[in-house]
């Protein structure tokens, strides 16, 4: 593989990337992980889901992304009374000529918002995952596939249990990321009070296209993972299946069921996005201890115990990375 030809590569698109970070900056302060997480999702084709309490911007960073790329956004605000037919569309009858014509629902879009996913019932959740695995959408008798490209990035609050149908662990795997967000720091607050308590209207410009989108998607294809860095995802991974074997003993009790084979694909392409991300034309261990937080905490399910004991998800990942030998 021609390493030089890959930098110039990435190269070329750290322009594009600059680009889409400056018009999100514009209206968002602060929360460069989340806008980091928001890139490396466009570019894998990777969906996304957003956890923080109310107020932390989730849905206005999804939507001024849109704006940044000039692709075909909707979003659907979820609510228990949501139906499957709401989200990905129904026949209509036409009682003139006694026929059936199909009403496309607002999946078929480029950048879908699913704002607050577990406020709505286990039918619409499954309607929408189904379309996200695979990007194609049965209404009647025909199948439809959805644009290109297509991405869902759902937000949900974790502080509200009423009213709230928490989404499945083998439904939620399906989502290549999932990215917590905290309050921002005291300055950045101060930026925000001083940017919103005044009248100032933020312009985004719709800097890129579709056709930028797959560029950058090329781009990724030609990003190395070298196979001592392939041996590292394998060993994160397969300690979240066994921890014994990895001397991991004391984790044992606490992971009832570990990341799945699609936990290994996603943080293969989510390292070497982050590595493109940082003008790199190859994947690094340290690319996997970034994103592996993100890949992997709502791939691992915990024992009872564990959960009693108050134990997290990214309590359990820290530890496996700070065990496991880094090459």
């Amino acid at each position: 593989m021609d390493l030089q030809n890959t930098t110039n590569l990435v190269a070329a698109q750290a322009e594009t990337l600059a680009k889409i970070r400056q018009e999100v900056n514009k209206v968002i302060v602060g929360q460069e992980k989340l806008i980091d997480r928001l890139i490396i999702a466009l570019i894998t084709g990777g969906h996304l889901l957003i956890e923080g309490v109310p107020g932390l911007a989730k849905t206005l960073a999804v939507r001024t992304l849109a704006d940044a790329l000039g692709l075909q956004f909707q979003r659907i605000s979820f609510t228990p009374d949501l139906l499957p037919a709401d989200v990905i569309g129904t026949m209509i009858y036409n009682p003139k000529d006694a026929t059936f014509t199909p009403k496309k629902g607002p999946v078929f879009t480029n950048l879908l918002l699913a704002d607050e996913i577990n406020r709505a019932p286990a039918k619409v959740q499954s309607a929408l995952l189904e379309a996200m695995q695979e990007h194609q959408v049965t209404i009647g008798e025909h199948t439809y596939k959805l644009p290109a490209p297509f991405l869902v990035m759902a937000t949900q609050n974790p502080i509200e249990q009423e009213g709230t149908y928490p989404l499945p662990e083998a439904q939620v795997d399906r989502f290549m990321l999932k990215c917590i967000i905290t309050h921002p720091s005291r300055d950045d607050e101060r930026r925000i009070m001083n940017r919103f308590t005044h009248k100032q209207t933020a312009t985004v410009q719709a800097v890129i296209s579709a056709q930028d989108v797959q560029t950058l998607r090329d781009t990724l294809e030609q990003v190395y993972c070298d196979e001592k860095v392939g041996d590292y995802i394998l060993d994160i991974v397969f300690a979240t299946r066994d921890p014994k074997s990895f001397k991991l003993d004391a984790l044992a009790g606490q992971i009832q069921m570990g990341g799945s084979p699609r936990a290994t694909l996603c943080l293969n392409l989510a390292a070497r996005a982050n590595a493109m991300l940082h003008g790199r034309a190859y994947a690094t261990p340290q690319d996997v201890k970034e994103i592996a937080h993100d890949v992997l905490r709502h791939r691992i399910m915990l024992t009872y115990e564990a959960e009693a004991e108050e134990v997290t998800t990214d309590t359990v990942i820290t530890k496996i990375l700070s065990e496991i030998p880094v090459p």
